[in-house]
């Protein structure tokens, strides 16, 4: 009875269209009142402890900053500008250095629609004039776009450490490999069509041209390197690498590149020569406008959307907590784990089941609220049957990229589509295709579990573990 009562009632929330965040929140509390001896105190300490006692959770807020400061300034423009430069010249390469520059800025972003909006927002433009069928265009960012969850760092895959308290760090080293080989699946998928197609390419623009945007886009790219090279080496905690991406991410956007705050207007030339010419006053002046940089405009404008974003995040976490906390309490997933098991339901099979399920679910959910309540039930069944967290993560992960591409709340498809002006509708076509290939990558994820293992096996040998 409570368990009929926790998920009907969570059902028909969200078929009224109840926000998710509340569903959760509204189904654990009825059960909580009807069939469990918590206290409604317990509900409001639950509440608070869900974000504060999880110390991976401070990293979201963090990684969501840095992103909108990246996003804002001009790092996804240096970043196609350099993608364009190294692969371009190749058949169909425009489209594949979209999904470079995709690759890239995932791995500095860790969101998903994020991905989509900066990167897509220039290159959809640019290869339809360069000749490229729009909607191919459009399919081909829509689904590259979904790298910004798979390639570390990556929100979900915190969100997914917090809700099953596996290492967060050693799913950023079990992401990178198959985030490098889903971008080398598409793009290798694209020269196939171009060749056939005869669609464009653009003549190489020479050695120093090639130097020149990538010195450009080395300011944004070295946040890679600073991110994974000090988690991967054991230097830090995602959670602090996450705090200084974010400091790293605001001096880059407004002393580095200039494309936010007071300085925005300002060359390096002039910079240079004023700093060297100008009168003590105007020294003064120009610390300043330095020291006035955190209350500029642009500046509060892109701490408020990030603020935005992580309240969302952040309470949608905590009353997802707040169901675990019932599934818990209630031994929910231990009985639903014991009826499995007793099935002697071999592990690919399961492993089918929750392919299907996650599926089912991400045409419905967005992806923190069905990782959060599907995490704590499917763990243990995993773990029971020998299937190693980290890998089940991934798979999850995985699972999640698609449901960014299947309606009616396929994130990436409404970016896609605000960015096009094209109907939802036309926006699904244009990623069929793709969704077949993201389909195959997720048997290969599946069922070849050393494409997600290899990485952090191979780190935790290094530091003798």
């Amino acid at each position: 009875m409570t368990i009929a009562t926790l998920f009907i009632t969570l059902l028909i929330c969200m078929l009224i269209g109840m926000p998710i965040a509340i569903a959760l929140g509204f189904s654990s509390v009825l059960t909580i009142l009807l069939f469990s001896n918590d206290s409604l105190a317990s509900i409001a300490l639950k509440l608070y402890e869900s974000t504060s006692e999880h110390y991976t959770l401070l990293a979201i807020p963090f990684f969501i900053l840095s992103s909108a400061f990246l996003s804002t300034g001009g790092v996804a423009r240096r970043i196609i500008d350099f993608a364009m430069d190294s692969v371009g010249h190749i058949r169909g390469g425009l489209a594949m250095a979209s999904v470079m520059a995709c690759m890239l800025f995932a791995a500095v972003s860790g969101s998903s629609p994020a991905t989509v909006a900066a990167i897509g927002s220039i290159v959809i433009v640019g290869m339809v004039r360069a000749g490229y069928p729009e909607k191919f265009a459009a399919g081909v960012i829509t689904t590259s776009g979904t790298l910004g969850i798979l390639i570390p760092p990556s929100i979900v895959m915190l969100v997914y450490a917090a809700a099953t308290e596996v290492s967060a760090a050693r799913m950023f080293m079990a992401g990178l490999i198959p985030g490098l080989m889903m971008g080398g699946m598409l793009m290798l998928a694209i020269y196939v069509v171009a060749r056939i197609k005869n669609l464009p390419s653009r003549p190489f623009p020479g050695v120093k041209a090639l130097s020149i945007s990538s010195a450009k886009a080395l300011g944004g790219l070295a946040l890679i390197i600073i991110v994974l090279g000090s988690i991967y080496g054991g230097v830090a905690s995602p959670t602090e690498a996450a705090a200084v991406a974010c400091v790293y991410a605001y001096f880059i956007a407004v002393f580095g590149y200039r494309d936010i705050g007071p300085l925005k207007n300002v060359s390096w030339r002039n910079h240079q020569e004023s700093l060297i010419t100008a009168s003590g006053r105007n020294i003064l002046l120009m610390l300043l406008a330095v020291i006035k940089t955190p209350v500029d405009k642009d500046i509060r404008h892109v701490v408020r959307d990030g603020a935005k974003v992580s309240i969302m995040l952040l309470f949608i976490i905590a009353n997802a907590m707040l169901f675990a906390h019932v599934l818990t309490t209630e031994r929910i997933p231990h009985i639903i784990a014991e009826a499995i098991v007793n099935l002697g339901l071999p592990p690919w099979g399961f492993l089918i089941i929750v392919n299907l399920l996650l599926l089912a679910a991400g045409n419905f959910m967005e992806p923190s609220a069905i990782l959060l309540i599907m995490a704590p039930i499917l763990f243990p069944i995993a773990t029971q049957l020998g299937i190693d967290p980290i890998h089940l993560g991934i798979i999850m992960v995985v699972n999640m990229e698609i449901g960014m591409l299947t309606p009616p709340v396929g994130l990436n498809l409404f970016v896609t589509a605000g960015i096009t002006g094209k109907s939802m509708g036309w926006v699904i076509q244009s990623c069929l295709p793709w969704l077949v290939l993201l389909l195959i990558f997720l048997m290969l994820i599946t069922y070849v579990p050393q494409i997600s293992l290899f990485l952090p096996e191979y780190i935790d040998k290094l530091n003798g573990y």
